[in-house]
């Protein structure tokens, strides 16, 4: 291979993604939020063995406009308004592989999740009944096997990997505000980084995420896919500033008695934002801080707001 390949200065975020809301398609939201999937290195795994550790928390404020039907805990809402702050600390072994092109790692994500949600509720007899609900428990837990990377060059390089979500986390049909999701979700992922040599870079990824069935409220969510661009430009001294965007869009409808009532309940929605991060030395170990803001514009079925979120993230590699 041209060029040593050497990730210590730009380090690698972790191959864990970080999909929050575990609200589902069924709650208007799905696992994605609008721009915050994608990280830094996104397509890059080190060559180097060890352990990435990272912390990522996210807050989200939004609002489904136009008292549009939304299904919720098995009954459809004519209006929804949410806040939830997901914190998941990721952790990712990057396997010893030996030289070469490719690199394997496999990861886990372990979330906690506030929640607020206020619903106006239809009830059997068509009463509409409004309804809040708080709460902060621990998520689904996200598991990443295995994941593959390639190095094109020293500054191109792909990965592929599938994040799992496993129903762990808190769930009960009588509550607004689930942390879990009481499904399965597969998500097979693909991401590229061209890195620019001046601290800065250029990243895509993109996935497609399937819901298994919540059988509690015979509630089956149709696939969605997401593509997030990152683009950033270092500004030295470890500092690079620069934008984050997002699109989610469900490619097939929900099934279900609620869904067929909603016509299929397809949504969508973009947002773009700014982003700045520092990477470098702490107490002796690579690390890197960044946030980001990410409003949301042009949804359809599903809450419009804004994001911001906040990673730390530690190398040892």
């Amino acid at each position: 291979m041209r060029g040593r390949i050497n990730l210590r200065p730009w380090l690698a975020v972790g191959i864990v993604t970080c999909c929050p809301l575990a609200m589902a398609t069924e709650g208007g939201m799905g696992r994605p939020i609008t721009g915050q999937q994608i990280f830094s290195n996104a397509g890059v795994i080190p060559p180097e063995p060890g352990w990435i550790m990272s912390v990522t928390s996210i807050y989200y404020e939004g609002t489904l406009k136009g008292g549009r039907g939304v299904p919720l805990i098995g009954a459809v809402s004519t209006g929804l308004d949410v806040k939830a702050e997901y914190t998941i600390g990721n952790f990712t072994h990057v396997w010893d592989t030996g030289k070469g092109r490719w690199n394997f790692a496999s990861g886990f994500g372990v979330p906690l999740q506030y929640t607020d949600i206020s619903a106006n509720l239809t009830g059997p007899r068509g009463r509409t009944v409004g309804q809040n609900d708080t709460g902060t428990q621990f998520a689904d837990l996200l598991l990443t096997p295995i994941a593959a990377g390639y190095h094109f060059s020293a500054t191109d390089h792909i990965s592929f990997s599938l994040p799992i979500y496993v129903p762990t986390g808190a769930y009960n049909q009588d509550r607004l505000a689930n942390p879990g999701q009481n499904d399965y979700t597969f998500m097979p992922t693909v991401a590229y980084t061209h890195l620019d040599g001046s601290g800065g870079e250029f990243s895509l990824m993109s996935s497609v995420e399937y819901y298994t069935k919540n059988h509690d409220t015979d509630y089956h969510s149709g696939p969605v896919f997401t593509l997030d661009g990152l683009w950033t430009h270092g500004l030295g001294s470890g500092w690079n500033a620069g934008v984050v965007a997002g699109f989610v869009d469900q490619i097939a409808d929900d099934k279900g008695p609620t869904a067929d009532a909603l016509g299929g309940f397809r949504g969508r929605s973009f947002g773009a934002g700014p982003t700045v991060g520092w990477s470098g030395k702490f107490a002796d170990t690579q690390a890197s801080v960044s946030a980001r803001w990410v409003p949301e514009f042009d949804t359809k079925n599903r809450p419009e707001g804004n994001g911001f979120s906040l990673n730390l993230t530690l190398l040892f590699l």
